[in-house]
């Protein structure tokens, strides 16, 4: 026999490799368990122990496996480079996107976005665990946000409440069913939180197909005014990495978040500037190392971006203005391109 005393009131389990056993894995723990004082706990030989932690270990073991994947349940989610609302916006995550979840810690997780593997930290409440399968609206029948924005309802109708959410430009959606006799031109639609609502017929595509290089380009004056938003990835603001990132993914190619990446990036190939052709990229900066900004060339010396120069919206501007003509420091074409 032997007798166990300890003080306090913690209970803490700290993961540290994962070791394969026969047709199993065991994941090996540090048990750190603290009985309030005066408590005796008598253990009678190795078996009592087993029967006493295995159970818990099992328990602890199931809550150390949550599922990394992870679905945005607010229109966007900002991804800040701390866990604080004070730290610097670096990205974003749209409404029912899949995130990969990298840490939690209480509040706030740190999330990395798949497609172009970028990190940040989110609000936890912004998220919701996804329990089975390969996340949100990855099979069965979706749809995809074809407006600059769309308003999802309780009912299939407009008038009788306000919308239940706003979603951007791109969010994805499950659909439910058909609407029929009065719900014509509606699909109800389960939400990434669950709940069912209706969205109008008008307002998303169902089998989104990779874009033109010139159709790309008419996507892009759909969001001439819309504000810059240092971060933004998302119609309700983008920043100059992010718009081009949108365009050149609305073409069915996942291109890297900032600027320099994209420069960098393998999926492209440096042109002169003599031989741009529209739906070139344009970068620019104190120098080809250097690169601060981005923007889409378009054709007869213009260029598409988001910018903060002058008045910070999407805007065309030309490629022999000032400042753009004396700070473009290099043009790249995508290697896997639609014509």
């Amino acid at each position: 026999m032997q007798k166990i005393q300890k003080r306090a009131s913690e209970f803490s389990i700290h993961r540290s490799s994962v070791t394969p056993l026969a047709s199993s894995t065991i994941l090996r723990m540090t048990i750190t368990c603290r009985i309030p004082a005066g408590l005796h706990l008598q253990v009678h030989a190795r078996k009592s122990i087993t029967a006493v932690i295995l159970p818990l270990a099992a328990s602890l073991l199931s809550f150390a496996t949550v599922s990394r994947t992870q679905v945005v349940v607010v229109p966007v989610a900002n991804m800040y480079s701390a866990a604080s609302d004070k730290a610097g916006v670096v990205s974003q995550a749209i409404y029912g996107s899949n995130v990969l979840l990298v840490v939690s810690r209480g509040e706030w997780s740190r999330i990395e976005t798949p497609e172009d593997h970028y990190k940040g930290w989110t609000r936890s409440r912004y998220l919701r665990i996804v329990q089975s399968g390969e996340g949100y609206a990855t099979s069965g029948r979706t749809v995809q946000v074809e407006g600059l924005f769309a308003n999802i309802y309780r009912e299939p109708d407009v008038t009788k409440h306000q919308p239940v959410i706003t979603i951007p430009f791109e969010s994805k959606l499950e659909v439910l069913a058909d609407g029929t006799g009065p719900s014509q031109g509606w699909l109800q639609v389960r939400l990434p939180d669950l709940k069912a609502a209706w969205i109008q017929q008008g307002d998303v595509i169902s089998d989104p197909k990779p874009l033109t290089i010139d159709e790309s380009i008419a996507l892009a004056k759909r969001f001439l005014g819309l504000p810059y938003l240092w971060g933004g990835r998302s119609s309700f603001g983008f920043d100059c990495s992010g718009f081009t990132q949108m365009l050149v993914r609305s073409r069915g190619i996942n291109m890297p978040r900032d600027a320099d990446q994209q420069a960098a990036w393998k999926g492209v190939i440096a042109v002169d500037r003599k031989d741009l052709l529209p739906g070139d990229l344009l970068f620019f900066g104190s120098s080809p190392k250097r690169i601060t900004h981005t923007a889409l060339y378009i054709g007869d010396g213009q260029f598409v971006q988001a910018a903060t120069n002058d008045h910070p919206v999407v805007q065309v501007d030309r490629l022999d203005d000032e400042p753009w003509t004396h700070f473009l420091v290099a043009c790249r074409r995508v290697r896997v391109a639609h014509p």
